[in-house]
């Protein structure tokens, strides 16, 4: 019998290798992405404390209703573009990535765009 791939064990594994690095300060905090089937979110943590500073989702009601024809890659550029002013709105101008164990293309990637469309530097 063939035995399946958990991909999802292996991108945890992946997202665990990468955090032993990749750490959210005060000065720089971290832009987490969780990627879900049918959502998107993304959170802004300070890891010293563990606040979550600023966050979106594409279930939150601001975004929601901004969703009615758009691809999951457009719903993920709007949330980038929502956190980043978020974000800026709680004084912060500076971040570090964090994709979360998934590889950056698609809808990753366009999270990012629109964070740095919104004014963060990463």
């Amino acid at each position: 019998m063939i035995s399946k791939i958990d991909k999802n064990a292996v991108r945890k594994a992946r997202h665990n290798r990468t955090r032993r690095h990749i750490i959210g300060t005060p000065e720089r905090p971290r832009l987490n992405v969780y990627r879900s089937l049918n959502h998107i979110y993304a959170q802004v943590i300070n890891d010293a404390t563990g606040n979550t500073l600023a966050s979106a989702s594409t279930i939150d009601p601001e975004i929601r209703t901004k969703l009615a024809d758009k691809s999951k890659t457009e719903a993920a550029k709007l949330v980038g573009e929502v956190v980043g002013a978020r974000a800026l709105k709680c004084g912060v101008k500076k971040v570090v990535f964090d994709r979360g164990g998934y590889l950056y293309t698609g809808r990753v990637a366009a999270l990012a765009e629109g964070a740095r469309k919104a004014g963060l530097d990463f």
